[in-house]
C-alpha cells in the first residue's frame, strides 16, 4: 500500500505543467464533468450506425474463432445459469445496476480518501471509455443473445426482468450492436484494480479482485458478451492506464494520496 504523502518539489511551469500537476478536485466540477462526459459518451455510442448485418457477421466470426481456440463455451454457461431462476434473475439486476453503482462509489471513495490520485484515476476511466467508442464504430458486434441460430437465451426477456439496456422496452434507447469492447469489464476491472491497490483492509482488496471476475461471469451468463469482448475491455483499460502514465508521469496508485494546499509565495521586502 502506498504511503500517504504531500506533493513536494518544484511546481511544473507553464499552462501544461499546471494541468499535469495533481490538484485537489472540486466537487461541483467533478459532478458536472462526469455527467457531461457520460451524456456525450452515450450520445456518440448510440449515434454509431447499428450496422446489423455487419454486427451479425462479426458475431459469427467471433464464435468461430472462440471455438477454434477452445473457449467457445458461452452457450453452456448461459443455459446452465439460466436453469437456476434466482441466480439468473440476480445476475440480470447485477448487470443493470452495479456497472454504474460500483463505479460511482469508487469515484466518490477516491475523491474523499485519495484526492491526490483522483484526477489520474478518473483520466484512466475516461480514456478507457473514450477509446471504446472506436471499437463500437470500427467493429459492430451483436451480443450472443442476438446471434442467428446461436440458441442463446436472452435472460432479461425470458425472466421479464430489467437487466439490459438492449432488451425489452429499453432496446430502442441503446445501440444493440456495440458489444465490443465490453465496458462492463473495462469499468469493473478499473474498480477492482483501484480498490486492490489503494484499500487498507485486506478483505476489501480481495473483494476488489472478485468484482471484475464476477462481472465476467455475469456478462457471459446473461448472453450479453463473448469472452473476447472482455479481452477488448481489458485492452481499452490498458490504453487508459497508458494515457495516465504519460500525462502524470506515474500510475494513479503511485501518486501522492493527498495534495498539499497551495501557499502564496512570501512577499519580497522593499528596499529602503
Amino acid at each position: 500500500m502506498a504511503v500517504p504523502r504531500a506533493v513536494t518539489g518544484e511546481v511544473p511551469r507553464g499552462p501544461l505543467g499546471r494541468l499535469r500537476r495533481p490538484r485537489r478536485p472540486r466537487l461541483w466540477f467533478e459532478i458536472l464533468l462526469i455527467a457531461v462526459s457520460y451524456w456525450t459518451y452515450s450520445l456518440i455510442r448510440n449515434a454509431v450506425p447499428e450496422q446489423r448485418s455487419a454486427a451479425l457477421r462479426n458475431a459469427d466470426w467471433i464464435w468461430r474463432v472462440e471455438h477454434a481456440l477452445g473457449i467457445g463455451v458461452e452457450q453452456s454457461v448461459n443455459h446452465a445459469v439460466n436453469s437456476v431462476t434466482w441466480l439468473i434473475i440476480g445476475m440480470n439486476y447485477y448487470y443493470a445496476t452495479l456497472h454504474f453503482v460500483v463505479t460511482i462509489g469508487v469515484l466518490v471513495w477516491l475523491y474523499r480518501r485519495h484526492p491526490g490520485r483522483y484526477a489520474a484515476a478518473r483520466l484512466v476511466l475516461f480514456a478507457t471509455t473514450g477509446v471504446a467508442l472506436a471499437g463500437y464504430y470500427l467493429f459492430p458486434l451483436a451480443p450472443p443473445r442476438l446471434m442467428r441460430g446461436g440458441h442463446f437465451v436472452d435472460t432479461v426477456m425470458a425472466h421479464h426482468t430489467w437487466g439490459s439496456m438492449a432488451s425489452g422496452d429499453l432496446k430502442h434507447m441503446s445501440n444493440q450492436y456495440a458489444a465490443m469492447p465490453s465496458m462492463h469489464i473495462g469499468w469493473s476491472l478499473w474498480c477492482g484494480l483501484t480498490v486492490f491497490a489503494l484499500a487498507a483492509v485486506p478483505w476489501v482488496r480481495v473483494l476488489g479482485l472478485l468484482y471484475p471476475a464476477a462481472t465476467l461471469l455475469v456478462i457471459v451468463a446473461t448472453a450479453n458478451h463473448f469472452w473476447l469482448d472482455a479481452v477488448g475491455g481489458v485492452l481499452c483499460l490498458a490504453f487508459g492506464f497508458s494515457v495516465a502514465r504519460v500525462w502524470y508521469g506515474s500510475l494513479p496508485h503511485a501518486l501522492p494520496r493527498r495534495v498539499a494546499a497551495r501557499t502564496p509565495a512570501p512577499a519580497q521586502a522593499l528596499s529602503p
